[in-house]
C-alpha cells in the first residue's frame, strides 16, 4: 500500500501486488497518482470536524490550533503528512486494518468543504452563510 500527496492538498492512495516487492511498489504508486484528490485546507488544518469510514473502520478528524501537530496513528498520520496536514485530531474506531484505517482517512477527507464551497453550492455569499 502507499500513499502519496503533494503536500499542499492533495492525496492519493494505491495498492499493489505481485511477486516481488518493487513491481508491487511500481503498481501501487501508479495508481496513487491516477486516485488524487484535493483537500481543501485552512491554515495547517482541515475547516470542520468530519466522519470517514470503509467497512469496519471508522475515522474522526478534528481541526486543531497551530503548534498541536498531528495525533494519530500510523496509517492516518501517512495520509495527514502526505496531504499537507500540520496540526490535527484523529481517533480511529473499529478496526486497526491500516489499508482500511487509510481508505476511511481518504474518504473523510474527500466529504471536507470550505465555507466558500458551501456558500457558492447554496448561491450566497461566504458572509451570509456565517450568519
Amino acid at each position: 500500500m502507499v500513499v502519496v500527496g503533494d503536500g499542499s492538498g492533495k492525496v492519493g492512495w494505491g495498492y499493489g501486488k505481485a511477486n516481488e516487492v518493487p513491481p508491487s511498489v511500481q503498481k501501487a504508486q501508479k495508481q496513487a497518482s491516477r486516485s488524487l484528490i484535493d483537500v481543501p485546507l485552512v491554515e495547517g488544518s482541515i475547516p470542520h470536524q468530519v466522519w470517514g469510514h470503509y467497512g469496519a473502520a471508522k475515522v474522526l478528524l478534528i481541526p486543531a490550533g497551530a503548534g498541536t501537530g498531528i495525533i494519530a496513528g500510523q496509517a492516518v498520520r501517512a495520509v495527514c503528512e502526505a496531504t499537507g496536514i500540520h496540526d490535527i485530531l484523529t481517533k480511529s474506531y473499529g478496526t486497526n486494518n491500516p489499508v482500511t484505517l487509510v481508505k476511511a482517512t481518504v474518504d473523510a477527507l474527500s466529504k471536507l468543504r470550505t465555507v466558500e464551497q458551501v456558500a457558492a453550492l447554496r448561491g450566497l455569499e461566504a458572509a451570509e452563510l456565517a450568519t
